[in-house]
């Protein structure tokens, strides 16, 4: 189950280089995780200081 980032994301950008697989990216409104690519370790989201990020 891949991680999710929510409309709480202040875009930021402290999430995506904790990204060992490069799975965030920004998104439109908000940085956004491809769930394809996501290998479910937590570093995005212990890393955001929103809470933006959890488990999908």
């Amino acid at each position: 189950m891949a991680f999710k980032i929510s409309s709480e994301c202040i875009s930021c950008g402290i999430c995506a280089p904790e990204c060992a697989v490069e799975a965030i990216s920004e998104g439109t409104d908000h940085y956004v995780i491809d769930a394809d690519a996501c290998i479910d370790c937590g570093a995005c989201a212990d890393a955001c200081p929103q809470g933006a990020i959890s488990e999908a």
